[in-house]
């Protein structure tokens, strides 16, 4: 579900403001015009947590919610809006023509935003010098893609979570030491070390303070595609403000904060299993139990910046994503089957050729 591009109009000429990368500022494509961000009502918002048991109780104040208005492209599944007066449009995901079919969502308003810091020309590069590196890609999807229509700017929704954790476990240290014994091989009586684990029972607690863990909220890109453009650079979000969405799209999240909760937990988990094998310490260690107690969890729905381009070649859609903060790129990695043929047939060329010198020099 995205929400419609934000339009501000230009203080000299009425025309449209865009965010722009460059400068970090509204710029009027008609006049040159550029005005500071923050100048509006939204300045000096702050960057703020919020409570998420509150939040699951919906207990969260009317403020910080929102309704859209959305619809669902046939294809994909991904959800978008566009303005009401628009009666037909094209899925940014998936390249599919849709037509509108409004319906009213309700959801947490995003509280940062991480601003695009690479221009469409930028990006455009970045993901043509990548499909120049993939060697079987089709050449008509690499002309077709370096030709084709520009990128689309999309804010992409995620969750942030904060916790304060503190854990106690029980385990087993494990310490290896050798023995040595006497075996007979090729009927020779020889030594040989044989490692041996020597364990013994240990049990601690550790602690650790959880900050900024980052989970996608969105199910209109694969996870892989998303997680491939990380690391993000969290520590230059903004507060959010609607004129860093001007003349692009922010998606809304599709998937839910609880659901949300479950994947940072996970991770929590996992972070906090390596934090009781080092505290065990040793060799090797055998965790048998971990008691976790979970405190002050806190949370954040924030915007990161992509760049995505969705062609349809031969009756297939092949993404593209890129970083709008660091210019990584990922995507479908289209094959030539024409180009394999002939990598193959090479292959078995020079194979021939190193099997024929070589029966020539046995001979």
């Amino acid at each position: 579900m995205t929400h419609d591009e934000h339009r501000f109009p230009c203080d000299q000429c009425g025309a449209d403001y865009r965010f722009d990368p460059g400068n970090g500022a509204l710029t009027c494509d008609h006049c040159g015009h550029a005005r500071p961000i923050g100048a509006g009502p939204w300045g000096g918002a702050t960057l703020r947590e919020l409570d998420f048991d509150a939040a699951l109780a919906d207990q969260l104040p009317d403020a910080e919610l929102e309704e859209t208005r959305v619809l669902t492209c046939p294809n994909c599944a991904a959800q978008v809006e566009f303005d009401p007066a628009t009666h037909a449009a094209e899925c940014p995901f998936c390249a599919t023509p849709v037509v509108t079919d409004t319906g009213i969502s309700r959801h947490i308003k995003p509280r940062g935003v991480l601003p695009f810091a690479l221009d469409e020309r930028t990006a455009h590069k970045a993901m043509n010098t990548w499909l120049g590196r993939l060697w079987f890609a089709p050449n008509g999807l690499k002309d077709y893609a370096r030709k084709g229509r520009k990128m689309q700017g999309i804010y992409v929704p995620y969750w942030t979570f904060d916790a304060d954790t503190k854990s106690s476990y029980r385990g087993e240290r494990g310490v290896v030491y050798y023995e040595t014994r006497t075996v007979t091989r090729d009927g020779k009586r020889v030594q040989q070390q044989v490692a041996k684990v020597r364990w013994t029972l240990k049990s601690g607690r550790v602690a650790r303070f959880f900050d900024d863990v980052l989970v996608l909220a969105s199910r209109s890109l694969p996870k892989t595609y998303t997680d491939a453009l990380e690391p993000w650079d969290l520590p230059a979000l903004e507060p959010y403000q609607p004129e860093y969405l001007a003349g692009f799209r922010a998606e809304a999240y599709t998937v839910e904060l609880q659901e949300g909760h479950a994947e940072a937990r996970a991770h929590m988990a996992r972070v906090i299993e390596r934090d009781v094998r080092f505290d065990i310490g040793g060799d090797r260690q055998r965790i048998h139990a971990v008691d976790t107690d979970v405190r002050d969890v806190t949370f954040k729905h924030i915007l990161l910046p992509v760049w995505m381009a969705a062609y349809k070649y031969r009756g297939q859609t092949y993404r593209f994503v890129v970083n709008g903060r660091t210019g990584r790129v990922q995507g479908e990695r289209p094959w030539s089957a024409i180009k394999i043929t002939i990598a193959v047939a090479l292959g078995l060329l020079v194979a021939a050729g190193i099997g024929y010198l070589v029966a020539t020099g046995q001979q």
